[in-house]
Order: C-alpha cells, then structure tokens, then sequence
C-alpha cells in the first residue's frame, strides 16, 4: 500500500533541514546592524520632520484625524519594530 507522506518528508535529511540551517556570525551581525541602523535612521529623521513648523502648520490645516501624536507614535512604533527586529536578528 503506498504511503501518504511525500518522499521528501520521509528522508532524515529533508525533515531536519530546517534544524540543521544556521547563519553564520558575521551575516547575523551584518543583518542586525542594518535594522537597528535603519530603526534609528527612522526615528531620528521622523522626529526631525515632525519639529518643522512648514509640516505642523500643514497638518493642523489639513483637518486631518491623525495630528502630530498620531503622526510620532507611529513613527516610534516602527523605529522600535524596526530595532526589535535587529536585536532578534543578532540572538537568534
């Protein structure tokens, strides 16, 4: 009778190979830092944009639902994610 399960799962070396894949150091460290790098790029430019006075005017005469908290917590919340994602990079 044959069986269900493909011929590739049936193999030692197809079901460990997602166990047995590591990244090297150096593509891990190369990795994080672009994330963090890119994290702390969106914030500080993020904040930046935010301070000018030509972008706050524009925002409050837009009528906009999202105003300049909206506009910042946003902003923070992908820097962090974005930082998050490095430090993951780095440990796992």
């Amino acid at each position: 009778m044959p069986s269900a399960v493909s011929p590739s799962t049936q193999t030692p070396e197809g079901a460990n190979q997602h166990e047995q894949f590591q990244d090297c150091l150096p593509c891990r460290i190369i990795g994080s830092a672009a994330f963090i790098g890119l994290g702390t790029y969106t914030f500080f430019n993020g904040r930046k944009q935010l301070r000018e006075d030509v972008l706050k005017q524009a925002i409050e005469k837009s009528g906009s639902n999202f105003g300049l908290a909206a506009r910042r917590a946003t902003i923070h919340g992908i820097a962090a994610s974005l930082v998050g994602l490095g430090l993951y990079r780095l440990m796992k």
